[in-house]
C-alpha cells in the first residue's frame, strides 16, 4: 500500500474551533434567557421613575446606596422564586394554596391583590403620562390607548410565552438605551456618585422616599411570576433541572444588573439635572418640561419614550402577575379583561380627581414595601420546604440571607410608619 494511501485511510481527529464552541456554549444560554428580563420590567416600571426622580432631585446623589441594596435583595429573591419552579414544576402561589390554611391563602390573596393594584396603578399611570407627553394625547384617551395596548400585548400569550418576552425585552431594550444615554449627557459628579453608592445615609426626611424607592425595585407580584414563567422551559429530569437553575442564575444576573444600571441612571440624572441646578421636581410632567430647556428637545423626547414603553410592559407583567396569583392563592380565576377594568379604575379616579400622579406613584410604591413581606416569608418558608423542595431546598446561608432580607425590610418600614405616625414623615 502506498504511503498516501496509508495517511488517507488513518482516523483525523480536527481541533474544536474556539469560536464554534463559544456559539455553541451562546447558543445554549440563550435557550433559558428571557423569563428574567420579564420579571425585570417590574424593576424599571413608572413607579421608579416616580421615586427615582423624587430621590434624585430633593437629596442627590445620597438615596444612590438604596438602588444598590434593592437590587441585591432583587436578584436573591428573584432566584430563589426561579428555584422554586425549577425544582418543583409549580408556582409560589399554587404551593402557598397547598401548604397554607385557606384563611392564611385568603389573606395572602388580599395582600397580594392590593400590591396588584398599587403596581398597576403606577404603571397605568405610567403609560398614559407617556402618550400625553409625547403626542399630546388628551389624558381620557391616553387611559384608553394604554389599556388597548395592554390587552394586545397580553393576547400575544396564546401565540407563546416566547413571544411575549420578546416583545418586553425589546422595551426593555428602549428604555435601557434612552437612560444610559441621558446618564452621560448629564454630566453627573462621578465621584460623588461612587461614594454614595457605596456609604449609606439616610435622613428622617428621606426614609419616605428611600422606603418607596425599596417598594418600586423589589416587587411582590413578580416574585410570584418568576417561578411561574421559567417552568416554560423545565423538563422532568433531575440533571436537566440543575443545568436550568444555573442558567436561571444567570438570566437573572444581567437582568437584574440592567435594572440597576437603570434606576441608577435615573437618580444620578435628576441629582445632576435637577438637584445640581437647584430644582425640586414634584412631577413626572415637569421633569419633561425641565428637561427640555436644560437638555435640550431629545433628552425630554428620550424621557417620554422612556416613560412611555416603561409603562406598557410593566402593565403587561402585571396582568400576567394577576393571573398567577389568583389561580394559585384561592383556586379561581378572573378574565383579564375584567381584572384589567378593575385595576385600571383607580388610576382613571387619580387622573379624574386631579391628583398628582407623582404623589399617587410614591404612595403606591410604598404600599408595595409594606406587601413586600407577604411574598419574601413565604418564599423562604416555601424553599425551604424538605417535601417539597428536595435536593434543591434552601442552604444554612442562603436561609440567613433571605431572612435578613425579610428583617430589613420590616425594619425600614417599622422605622416609617414611627415616623408617619409622629408627623416627621
Amino acid at each position: 500500500m502506498k504511503e498516501d494511501q496509508i495517511v488517507s485511510n488513518l482516523p483525523i481527529h480536527l481541533p474544536s474551533i474556539p469560536g464554534e464552541e463559544i456559539k455553541s456554549k451562546a447558543k445554549g444560554l440563550f435557550k433559558y434567557l428571557g423569563p428574567a428580563f420579564v420579571v425585570s420590567v417590574a424593576y424599571m416600571d413608572p413607579g421608579n421613575f416616580g421615586t427615582n426622580i423624587s430621590g434624585g432631585s430633593r437629596f442627590g446623589y445620597n438615596l444612590l446606596w438604596v438602588i444598590l441594596w434593592s437590587n441585591l435583595m432583587a436578584i436573591f429573591v428573584q432566584i430563589i422564586s426561579a428555584k422554586i419552579g425549577i425544582a418543583t414544576g409549580m408556582g409560589l402561589p399554587a404551593h402557598c394554596g397547598k401548604v397554607f390554611s385557606r384563611p392564611t391563602n385568603w389573606f395572602l390573596w388580599s395582600i397580594a391583590t392590593v400590591a396588584a393594584m398599587a403596581t398597576d396603578l403606577a404603571e397605568f399611570l405610567g403609560g398614559v403620562l407617556g402618550f400625553y407627553l409625547l403626542f399630546n394625547i388628551p389624558l381620557v384617551w391616553a387611559a384608553l390607548l394604554t389599556g388597548t395596548i395592554t390587552y394586545f400585548i397580553c393576547h400575544m400569550q396564546k401565540y407563546g410565552q416566547k413571544i411575549v418576552e420578546r416583545i418586553i425585552t425589546s422595551m426593555v431594550a428602549v428604555i435601557s438605551i434612552a437612560y444610559v444615554w441621558e446618564m452621560f449627557i448629564a454630566m453627573p459628579e462621578w465621584g460623588q456618585v461612587a461614594y454614595h453608592v457605596a456609604v449609606p445615609l439616610l435622613t428622617p426626611d428621606s426614609v419616605l422616599v428611600a422606603v418607596g424607592m425599596l417598594g418600586a425595585t423589589v416587587m411582590p407580584h413578580v416574585i410570584y411570576l418568576h417561578s411561574h414563567l421559567v417552568q416554560n422551559r423545565r423538563t422532568s429530569d433531575e440533571k436537566d433541572c440543575i443545568h436550568h437553575l444555573k442558567m436561571a442564575k444567570m438570566d437573572v444576573f444581567f437582568a437584574m444588573n440592567m435594572a440597576f444600571i437603570v434606576n441608577a441612571a435615573m437618580v444620578i440624572v435628576s441629582a445632576a439635572v435637577f438637584n445640581g441646578n437647584g430644582l425640586n421636581i414634584d412631577s413626572i410632567e415637569a421633569a419633561y418640561m425641565t428637561l427640555e430647556p436644560l437638555m435640550g428637545n431629545m433628552a425630554a423626547g428620550v424621557f417620554g419614550l422612556a416613560l412611555l414603553a416603561a409603562g406598557l410592559s410593566s402593565a403587561t407583567v402585571g396582568t400576567m402577575a394577576g393571573e398567577v396569583i389568583l389561580n394559585g392563592f384561592v383556586g379561581f380565576d378572573i378574565p383579564i379583561s375584567l381584572r384589567r377594568m378593575i385595576t385600571m379604575l383607580p388610576g382613571i379616579a387619580i387622573l379624574l380627581a386631579g391628583i398628582n400622579p407623582m404623589s399617587a406613584l410614591i404612595t403606591s410604591q410604598v404600599v408595595l414595601s409594606f406587601a413586600l413581606p407577604a411574598a419574601v416569608i413565604p418564599l423562604m418558608l416555601i424553599s425551604n420546604h424538605a417535601t417539597i423542595m428536595g435536593r434543591f431546598k434552601n442552604s444554612m446561608l442562603t436561609n440567613m440571607v433571605g431572612w435578613l432580607i425579610v428583617s430589613m425590610i420590616l425594619a425600614m418600614n417599622a422605622i416609617l410608619l414611627y415616623l408617619i405616625l409622629s408627623g416627621q414623615a
